[in-house]
C-alpha cells in the first residue's frame, strides 16, 4: 500500500476501531489533523473518508464533523447497485433473496422484538393503510417496515444486510411503483399486519409464513404488472407503426392514387 494513499486513511481509520479508541458515536479528528497525523493531503483524507462513507463506517454531519454512526450498523448499497447493474439482477432473484433474509428475521424478530420496535412497527401498518392512495409514500413505508423488523430480529449482520438489499430495491421498486392497482397495494398493507400481528404475539412459526406468503404475493403482483406493461406496449406499437412502415404505407396509397 503506498504511503499517502487513501488506502492508507481507510487503514489507519479501520485501526482505531479494532484497538477500541474509536467507537459507535464518535467523532472523527478534524480532517487536517489526520492529514498530520498520517503525513498526507487533505485532499487524500477526504477521499479516505468518502471511501469509509460509502461503506456506511462513517458519517458525515455537515458543520459538525465526520463520526462512527450511532445505532444499528449499515452496508452501503453502492457496490450491490454496480454488481447489479453490472450482472443484471432479475426480479426473481430479489426477491428470492428477500425471501432467504427476511423470513427468517421475521421469526426472530418474534421472539426478540422490543416494545419501542412493535410500536415501530404498528406505525408503518397504519401509515401503510393511510397512504394507499400515493404509490410512491406507500413504498417508503413499506421500505421502513421491513427495515425496522429486520432490526427487531437482533441480528446485527442480518438487519445490515436487509437494509443493504431494502436500498436496492427500493431504487428499483421507486420507477414502477405507480403501476401498482389499489386491489395490490391493500392485499400488501393486509399482509404486513398479519406479518406484525404474528411478531407482536410472539409466534415465531405464523411471522416466518406470512413473510413467506407476503414476498411470494408481491412477486407475483410485480410479474402481472410487467406482463400488463408489456402488453400495453405491444398494442401501441400495433396502433402506431414503425416509421419505415408507415412512409412504405403511404408510398403505396400514392401509387394506387396514380
Amino acid at each position: 500500500m503506498a504511503e499517502g494513499s487513501t488506502e492508507h486513511v481507510v487503514a489507519h481509520v479501520r485501526g482505531l476501531i479494532e484497538r477500541r479508541a474509536l467507537r459507535p458515536g464518535d467523532r472523527l479528528p478534524a480532517e487536517r489533523d489526520l492529514a498530520l497525523q498520517l503525513g498526507v493531503s487533505r485532499p487524500t483524507v477526504r477521499a479516505g473518508l468518502r471511501a469509509l462513507a460509502a461503506m456506511g463506517v462513517v458519517q458525515s454531519r455537515h458543520g459538525s464533523g465526520t463520526y462512527i454512526p450511532d445505532g444499528p450498523p449499515t452496508l452501503g448499497s453502492e457496490p450491490l447497485s454496480f454488481l447489479a447493474a453490472l450482472h443484471g439482477f432479475t426480479r426473481d432473484e430479489m426477491y428470492e433473496a428477500r425471501r432467504i433474509l427476511e423470513v427468517g428475521a421475521a421469526g426472530l424478530a418474534a421472539e426478540r422484538a422490543t416494545l419501542e420496535q412493535l410500536a415501530a412497527l404498528a406505525e408503518e401498518v397504519a401509515s401503510l393503510f393511510a397512504s394507499m392512495e400515493d404509490p410512491q409514500r406507500f413504498l417508503v413505508h413499506d421500505i421502513n417496515f421491513h427495515r425496522t423488523l429486520a432490526a427487531a430480529s437482533g441480528n446485527q449482520i442480518v438487519a445490515s444486510i436487509v437494509e443493504m438489499v431494502s436500498a436496492l430495491y427500493y431504487e428499483r421498486r421507486r420507477q414502477t411503483a405507480a403501476r401498482a392497482s389499489d386491489r395490490d397495494l391493500r392485499d400488501a398493507a393486509e399482509m404486513h399486519r398479519r406479518i406484525y400481528q404474528a411478531v407482536r404475539s410472539k409466534d415465531a412459526e405464523a411471522a416466518r409464513q406470512a413473510m413467506h406468503e407476503h414476498l411470494a404475493q408481491a412477486s407475483r403482483h410485480q410479474a402481472n404488472e410487467s406482463s400488463e406493461e408489456s402488453e400495453a406496449r405491444a398494442a401501441e406499437r400495433a396502433d402506431d407503426p414503425p416509421p419505415a412502415r408507415r412512409t412504405a404505407a403511404r408510398a403505396r396509397r400514392g401509387r394506387k392514387a396514380h
